[in-house]
């Protein structure tokens, strides 16, 4: 990624994006960072914080909606795909929903980025991905397959990444924040007690993002060596006298 280049990220009003974008401003001095996203509350309360730095600009959009990324992408250098339905309840109970954003989404940001001849594209993956057991963790495989074949079956300049992360500290839905919530009540829910959990922080996926976009040739999926610990050393940790209930994956 350049300086005084034209950069827009989807889903750019979640957590990644929340952070990406001030510490993008300030190392790279983009001409233009454009936020792409569906929801208009947190654009609207993105919006109040950028008010004043005419280098932010905000698109309502789906990545569903192809004729409007197509509207979105115009002059476009770098993209980052972080749209995505992400709750893994969620897309099990609404798979069709899951499967529209995360892969025909997916499809439709590959086919735009390409038409509009865009330089490099970084799509944000998940370790749910590896060996998926749910149908978020699948989609999103589907995803990282899609983007890295958009690199090799094309023949224009486009270039396409992945980066594959694991549970992002302090980010919405993640596992701390929701036991700190039932830490009063004496009992913390606990899939598997073999499960792990991959701790990231948000600055630390910014900074794969940024290696990924300075060091991309074009097909690769970054994965970043980072700690783990099982979920119920985290749930001792964060509740010592609390009971852990075994609820199943």
């Amino acid at each position: 990624m350049k300086k005084n280049s034209k950069i827009l990220i989807t889903g750019g009003t979640g957590s990644f994006g929340s952070k990406f974008i001030p510490l993008t401003l300030e190392k790279y001095n983009p001409q233009r960072l454009v936020v792409f996203s569906r929801d208009e509350i947190k654009q609207w309360d993105m919006q109040k914080v950028y008010q004043n730095d005419n280098r932010v600009r905000f698109f309502i959009g789906d990545v569903r909606d192809k004729d409007r990324l197509h509207r979105a992408l115009q002059g476009v250098d770098f993209v980052i795909h972080a749209a995505a339905t992400k709750i893994v309840p969620t897309a099990e109970y609404n798979p069709f929903e899951c499967v529209k954003t995360n892969i025909n989404g997916a499809m439709n940001v590959i086919d735009t980025c390409i038409d509009k001849k865009i330089k490099r594209v970084v799509a944000l993956s998940t370790d749910k991905a590896c060996n998926p057991v749910n149908l978020y963790g699948a989609t999103k495989l589907a995803s990282d397959k899609l983007f890295i074949a958009g690199s090799v079956n094309n023949t224009g300049d486009t270039k396409f990444s992945v980066v594959r992360y694991g549970n992002v500290m302090g980010s919405r839905g993640y596992v701390i924040p929701f036991f700190l919530k039932k830490k009063n009540e004496g009992v913390l829910p606990i899939t598997d007690i073999r499960m792990t959990r991959f701790m990231i922080t948000l600055d630390q996926g910014v900074e794969l993002v940024w290696h990924a976009f300075s060091d991309m040739l074009g097909g690769e999926i970054y994965v970043k060596k980072i700690p783990s610990i099982k979920i119920v050393d985290l749930a001792k940790i964060i509740a010592p006298k609390a009971n852990q209930k075994i609820i199943g994956i």
